[in-house]
């Protein structure tokens, strides 16, 4: 049976980090995913890149090989009331709050990255168990082969068996997904549009826009049933003239809910992305907490050495992340449900906030950081 240090169930961005991050640890390393090699470079998604994640892509010599769109300002607001707010890379000397770049392009660039540095991939091998020990992890795989490790790192999707501590929330929204071509040049600039049926995201992407239009179920329905002209025009008049639409591509769609483990450490096991959590869209926040955490992992694991499954490393790594995890999710879901209550004393309040947020340089400040590096507003 094979036996390694580490095993890290799911090559996706979030895996194939965590191997970079540690493949100059000394652990013998492999990966092991359902899907065949290199399935994660044909992944469609748009994802909204922080300062914070450039910061580590650099650090993994990942950065240089991705194309990204930077966003240069962010301006929030919410319909049908007044209010908005405007967050600017200039005020914090950067040259972008945050980028956009396709999933696809950063699988492949991370999948490149295992190839040159020789940490093997078994593909093809779907897991359907875990089984923790006092030494090591049974790892058994759907053909009915095993391997071991001393750690198990869960990084993609959930683990059979292993879901019965998750807290879950459904938001009742659906994202209706897709490109978009402005008639104008979008400026390097985003737009998050909350609305009583959830949040409307304008990002920048190349010289098109990603657009994340959420809508109840039965909306999204409807949505996805439209032609390209009539949903055009659908998604105009939703989010207004700020800036005009030209065209429209193929729409996709997904259900949104918070989903998530108070603590993603277990017995020689770590959850690590979607795993470990699954956020609602808003802020953009999914992606770039996962990248922090599996940062933080690997620098745990690298200044405790040995063991990289013992009990108390992997309780340390629970602490440290412990404050942007609660705090992430909590900002992600407090903006949800905050702003998609219909409520007119609501309206008022939120508009009296976006003002306000406009108005206080501290207070904008505290959410741009937040944004760019976490909870803790560190990188």
């Amino acid at each position: 049976m094979e036996r390694h240090d580490l095993a890290i169930v799911g090559a996706g961005p979030v895996g194939m980090t965590l191997a970079l991050a540690l493949k100059d640890a000394g652990l013998d390393i492999v990966l092991v995913d359902a899907r065949p090699r290199g399935a994660a470079r044909q992944d469609p998604r748009v994802l909204a890149l922080s300062h914070g994640t450039r910061l580590t892509l650099e650090r993994l010599g990942i950065w240089p090989h991705l194309q990204a769109t930077p966003i240069e300002t962010i301006h929030v607001s919410h319909q049908g009331g007044l209010g908005r707010s405007l967050l600017q890379a200039a005020e914090y000397g950067l040259p972008a709050l945050g980028y956009v770049a396709a999933a696809g392009d950063l699988a492949t660039a991370l999948d490149d990255a295992l190839a040159t540095a020789g940490i093997p991939v078994r593909d093809n091998a779907s897991v359907s168990g875990l089984a923790a020990g006092a030494e090591d992890v049974l790892i058994s795989l759907a053909d009915g082969s095993h391997l071991s490790a001393r750690l198990a790192a869960c990084a993609e999707g959930a683990i059979q068996g292993t879901d019965d501590d998750l807290v879950e929330r459904d938001y009742g929204q659906h994202a209706v997904i897709s490109i978009a071509t402005p008639a104008e040049a979008h400026g390097q600039r985003a737009w998050e549009r909350f609305t009583p049926q959830g949040p409307l995201a304008v990002l920048p992407y190349g010289s098109g826009c990603a657009i994340v239009h959420t809508a109840a179920p039965g909306e999204a329905d409807a949505l996805m049933a439209l032609d390209d002209q009539a949903y055009l025009a659908r998604l105009q008049a939703h989010f207004g003239t700020r800036l005009r639409f030209a065209s429209v591509g193929p729409r996709n769609r997904y259900p949104l809910l918070l989903r998530y483990r108070p603590n993603p450490v277990g017995q020689r096991t770590v959850w690590l992305g979607n795993a470990a959590q699954t956020l609602h869209p808003v802020a953009g926040q999914g992606y770039n907490l996962a990248l922090r955490d599996v940062w933080s992992c690997a620098q745990t694991l690298l200044r405790a050495g040995g063991d990289p499954g013992a009990a108390d490393t992997l309780a340390a790594y629970a602490r440290a992340r412990q404050l942007d995890r609660q705090g992430t999710i909590r900002f992600t879901d407090g903006l949800v449900r905050l702003f998609s209550t219909p409520a007119p004393a609501l309206k008022h309040l939120r508009g009296a906030g976006l003002f306000a947020l406009d108005l206080l340089p501290p207070a904008r400040h505290f959410v741009a950081k937040r944004m760019m590096f976490g909870a803790r507003a560190w990188p």
